[in-house]
């Protein structure tokens, strides 16, 4: 009996132990396919016997046989590399869990912070295996973040890092993000602190009632910011999870460019990248669904003529809904909108720009203006 096809390419990538096993029961070969970043240590019998032409195996622990044997029977082998604080070859996006392991000893011993320190130490070096590293990561990071969303209704929500817990522009964001989740958007934020953390946060409580969102605002005033300690306002974000699990899922988009400025706790999936104009305008690809620009300062207005621009030239297809929210920050302190509504004049995009006033007003303009 011949092994059945793959023809679709996402069906080519297994990224778990169980995927595998799944695949080999089904088909009986790996001919062709790609496995990403999954120990096999205890599937020798496997790789002795099967098929393995054309496949890939990108960062996955074998036995030194079975590696021996797959090359030869025409295989592209990618070993794991040692001594990474990071797995460029990951399936998977990050989990919250999984960035903040060791946070219980402080934030410097995190796989997070890790990161940042060996980023900040080969970008100094100028090594060009490390920015190869860079790159493979984050090129899986990408693919991984397009299986996640495929058919979702994405909002981007937009904000500077230093809106403070315990404000009454946090507590809105939080309810924005609320909004949209329970009106079934998937929620996505640049991940980090500030209004960012805060939409995350409204989305992981779209589950739970009033009350819910009103304790965890109260828990998380206690360490408002980020500075001067990662460990205490991260872990103040951990309590929150603790106490009431299985929130609602969102994704944030964070990068280790900003690394300094740590990933927020509530997102449920964390695309984290080394790249910042990779993450910046994959955020802004991906959402589809339009974006809100809270107040924020030079990252905001970047990230605002960085979404106007494919829907100045319709580069992606049909422009995409974007509000700003506070009208005296878009227009006296920062007077993006008056040149946003110039650049829209007289061009489809024009219909699909809105300024309001409350953050309250931002789901109805996004409404009206998907419309």
């Amino acid at each position: 009996m011949q092994p059945t096809p793959l023809h679709a390419s996402r069906d080519r990538e297994i990224e778990s132990l169980a995927e595998f096993d799944e695949v080999v029961s089904k088909h009986g070969s790996l001919a062709h396919l790609r496995v990403q970043a999954v120990d096999l240590t205890a599937r020798t019998t496997d790789l002795l016997s099967l098929d393995t032409a054309g496949a890939v195996f990108l960062g996955c622990p074998m036995d030194p046989d079975a590696a021996a044997r797959v090359r030869a029977a025409g295989a592209l082998v990618f070993p794991p590399v040692p001594g990474l604080p990071f797995d460029p070859y990951r399936g998977l996006l990050y989990s919250p869990a999984e960035l903040f392991d060791g946070l219980d000893v402080d934030y410097e011993a995190t796989p997070d912070a890790r990161a940042y320190a060996w980023f900040q130490q080969t970008k100094a070096d100028g090594d060009i295996f490390a920015s190869m590293l860079r790159a493979v990561h984050d090129d899986a990071v990408s693919d991984a973040l397009d299986e996640l969303l495929v058919g979702a209704r994405v909002v981007g929500v937009m904000g500077g890092h230093a809106m403070a817990r315990g404000t009454q522009a946090y507590e809105g964001a939080a309810r924005l993000g609320r909004e949209l989740a329970r009106a079934g958007y998937t929620v996505a934020t640049g991940g980090g602190p500030g209004a960012m953390e805060a939409a995350n946060l409204g989305a992981y409580a779209a589950p739970f009632d009033d009350e819910m969102l009103g304790e965890a605002l109260e828990l998380l005033a206690r360490a408002p910011s980020f500075v001067p300690s990662i460990t205490d306002w991260a872990r103040a974000a951990f309590d929150v999870r603790e106490r009431w699990p299985s929130g609602g899922a969102s994704v944030g988009i964070p990068t280790w460019f900003y690394g300094h400025e740590p990933p927020n706790a509530f997102a449920a999936h964390i695309a984290k990248y080394f790249a910042n104009a990779t993450r910046e305008d994959g955020l802004l690809a991906r959402s589809n669904a339009g974006v809100v620009f809270l107040p924020g300062a030079a990252g905001t207005v970047q990230e605002i003529f960085d979404n106007a621009t494919p829907n100045y030239y319709e580069s992606r297809g049909e422009p995409t809904p974007m509000v700003l929210v506070n009208r005296a920050h878009w227009t006296e302190k920062h007077p993006t909108w008056p040149l946003l509504q110039s650049l829209a004049r007289e061009r489809a995009m024009e219909s699909r720009i809105a300024l309001v006033d409350r953050i309250e007003d931002a789901p109805d303009a996004l409404k009206r203006l998907a419309g």
